[in-house]
């Protein structure tokens, strides 16, 4: 990885990073201001803003933070909050969202000294106003996993928010080999904090994949990875038209027989009537990450189009270009060694050539790279790995040039 060019502003630090073959295409990188320590961020947007959250453990305290990034240069950091009792997982991690004036933020906390028995808790902002308290998002008391959550801004002021519930998993009697399986549940909270429409929007789901979610022209989406009878775990889709969920339906049968986690979930984005879904699978044993396009709001879906090296380790992101195009990021293995690569890809079928974007980890630290497009820029955030810590790198490129 050779430098190019150094240029400085009066606010923020630039590097153009050479790590491609064209010497007209490279990444600038974006000076960040976290400390040592800081790991798993989450790039969010809101309308024109980007935003970015990440956490921070020192000692036995975990923190969340967020900043806004402004005319080229990230704002001081906010903390949100911080504690002992947090369960952070390098792929279920805390997350923020904001919608106009209001933000919503969720973090995992132990409901018992059980390995696998946490809550979801979120705390939210109004304006300039303090952060309300925290409370429990989820109804149940079961001493359960709760997790990997999605949440967009819906309306006017209120969140979008789906999550993993275990509740069903609670063995009553030591005497049985286990409880239920894990569900998928939904629901809308105002900005007020008030709780609304919650439900089980699928009763057996895979036990610690992310979920993923979309606001379509007819409400809200959710892409998951689903667990059959049989322990088939393809990636599945449910809808919200005209206020209500429709059953959970495959978006493709990949027909992925494995008898336990594989930790990859899917990622999805809406524009207009176009719904566009990235995720990988190990069918067949072929890893692939692939990418399958709709044209109906998920509704049915078109082929799905193949985009990884032939050595993808997953970890996928999505953001849509336009109603025909997207951009898909993944984590693809070289040897020992792997990079975060970005493609775009056509609703034909047309993939472009990979684009390195950085060289990176395999191990389960360096997390899950976060991509967003924002006026015509596009942005990558990750979590470098370095000897025995982390930090959090950020980086950007004209979509052109991809």
């Amino acid at each position: 990885m050779g430098l190019v060019a150094l240029f400085l502003s009066c606010k923020n630090k630039k590097e153009s990073i050479q790590i491609n073959d064209e010497e007209t295409t490279s990444l600038s990188s974006i000076s960040f201001p976290s400390e040592k320590g800081s790991s798993l961020p989450y790039l969010f947007l809101d309308k024109d803003h980007l935003f970015l959250s990440w956490v921070t453990t020192k000692d036995s305290i975990t923190s969340l933070f967020f900043s806004e990034y402004v005319e080229d240069t990230w704002l001081a950091p906010i903390k949100i909050t911080s504690g002992t009792d947090w369960f952070v997982n390098w792929a279920d991690f805390p997350k923020v969202a904001k919608n106009g004036k209001n933000l919503l933020a969720n973090y995992l906390k132990m409901s018992d000294t059980t390995t696998y028995a946490y809550d979801i808790f979120v705390i939210q902002k109004q304006d300039k106003n303090e952060w309300f308290s925290p409370f429990k998002i989820h109804s149940d008391t079961t001493k359960t996993e709760h997790g990997f959550v999605s949440m967009l801004p819906f309306g006017e002021e209120s969140f979008f928010i789906t999550w993993l519930d275990g509740r069903n998993t609670k063995v009553e009697n030591h005497g049985h080999e286990g409880g239920g399986a894990m569900t998928l549940r939904g629901a809308i909270l105002s900005k007020d904090g008030i709780l609304s429409e919650e439900q089980e929007l699928d009763n057996r789901i895979c036990d610690c994949c992310q979920t993923t979610a979309a606001i379509t022209k007819n409400g809200p989406v959710v892409l998951y990875r689903d667990r059959s009878e049989t322990e088939i775990r393809d990636i599945y889709i449910v809808r919200n038209v005209d206020g209500k969920w429709t059953e959970p339906k495959a978006i493709y049968n990949d027909n992925w027989e494995i008898f336990g986690c594989p930790v990859n979930g899917p990622s999805v984005a809406a524009v207009e009537n176009t719904l566009a879904a990235a995720w990988f699978t190990g069918a067949n044993n072929q890893a692939k990450v692939q990418v399958i396009f709709s044209k109906d709001n998920g509704e049915t879906f078109l082929t799905p189009i193949q985009i990884d090296g032939g050595n993808p380790l997953g970890r996928v992101s999505i953001v849509m270009v336009d109603a025909e195009n997207a951009l898909v990021s993944w984590v693809e293995a070289f040897g020992e060694d792997a990079k975060v690569q970005v493609v775009k890809v056509n609703s034909s079928g047309k993939v472009s050539s990979p684009f390195v974007v950085t060289d990176f980890s395999r191990s389960r630290a360096s997390g899950f790279p976060q991509m967003k497009l924002l006026n015509n820029s596009v942005y990558f955030a990750w979590t470098n790995v370095e000897d025995t810590t982390t930090n959090i790198k950020v980086a950007s490129i004209h979509i052109d040039a991809l």
